[in-house]
């Protein structure tokens, strides 16, 4: 295990700038999560940390040790990559065992550890198979058990599910979680989904054009986000934005609408935007704001609804059971300690 210390780190593509400085500073142990969407720098920024990617400036440093210049094969790291990687003409216990045969490893020492990881990752009885006689979750397991036998210092996780389908995902995403309670090694994961972040990470890193919008424990990130960007990317559905301003003791859309102000503070005026989850509003029948209904859907567990206000329109989500239909008129109220405010021209959270 080791501390994951990312200072300043830039990385330009020829005249092409895909990281800006960004910094991370990962402890021991902790299972850090960097996401954002397609194009953002979260899988450039970890092939750099595996050595796959130069570094145009700044530094990286594993336990202490610097290692802009380090082979990938010296750095004491282990990759699980999105598409498994197996080879396909050998066995599960061989392709477990490869890298440690490359290294030269006694025969019982490679027997111990695959046997060892095996049993972490269930796959005791599909040692003797090839990757062809598996399953997509059972071919995950896999190359994650080739990463454990090695004992690295650090894990780095590249979209590892995204090749899964949505069940397989659930299953494989609590496993992930679950080995890294009982190894905890040092894991850097990234991916695109914002549930995987939020289920899995001790620090989620939000990334954005190749800087870092914001960083935090997972439910920091969902109550307090800093700015815009985080807001609409954690939490799904996302965040309602609305366009106003704070005048008169209230925010007022464009329309004269006017909505509930922040109950923990707010500016006396001005420009903002106004943030409100959709889990955050609340059926209110004596002083809520007419909501007409555009879309109801049920999932089971809430009922989701689409709905318009004066010019607005915002999605609900209500742990009642809904019967509404599209036209119905429905009196909802956002929770005012729950309500965020955001600087129209800077983005950032007041």
């Amino acid at each position: 295990m080791a501390t994951v210390d990312i200072r300043d780190v830039r990385k330009n593509f020829g005249s092409t700038k895909i990281l800006h400085g960004v910094s991370v500073a990962i402890e021991d142990g902790q299972f850090v999560v960097l996401v954002g969407p397609s194009g953002c720098g979260k899988s450039t920024l970890l092939r750099m940390l595996a050595g796959l990617e130069n570094i145009t400036g700044g530094e990286i440093a594993i336990g202490g040790r610097v290692v802009n210049n380090v082979p990938p094969k010296d750095r004491d790291i282990a990759m699980v990559f999105q598409n498994y990687a197996l080879y396909p003409h050998m066995t599960v216990f061989q392709n477990m065992a490869f890298s440690m045969k490359l290294a030269g490893a006694p025969k019982e020492h490679m027997e111990r550890e695959v046997q060892k990881a095996a049993k972490i990752l269930g796959l005791n009885e599909l040692l003797h198979r090839f990757p062809r006689q598996l399953s997509g979750g059972q071919r995950q397991r896999v190359a994650m058990g080739r990463a454990i036998v090695r004992n690295p210092q650090v894990f780095l996780f590249d979209e590892p599910l995204s090749n899964l389908d949505a069940k397989l995902r659930v299953q494989m995403r609590s496993e992930i979680k679950e080995l890294h309670q009982r190894l905890k090694v040092t894991t850097v994961y990234v991916t695109h989904d914002q549930i995987e972040a939020m289920t899995m990470a001790d620090l989620i890193v939000v990334m954005n054009h190749g800087r870092i919008e914001q960083a935090g424990a997972p439910l920091e990130l969902y109550d307090r986000p800093a700015n815009l960007f985080v807001a609409g990317f954690i939490g799904s559905p996302a965040m309602n934005m609305l366009d106003g301003r704070i005048e008169g003791g209230a925010f007022r859309t464009d329309d004269g609408t006017a909505w509930p102000l922040p109950a923990n503070g707010h500016p006396p005026g001005g420009d903002v935007v106004y943030g409100i989850r959709p889990e955050h509003f609340r059926l209110d029948p004596e002083g809520g704001l007419p909501g007409t209904v555009q879309i109801v859907e049920p999932t089971g567990s809430e009922t989701q609804v689409v709905l318009r206000i004066g010019q607005a329109q915002f999605h609900g989500a209500f742990r009642e059971r809904i019967s509404a239909r599209p036209g119905d008129v429905l009196p909802v109220s956002p929770d005012p300690a729950l309500v965020h405010l955001f600087d129209r021209q800077t983005g950032q959270r007041i």
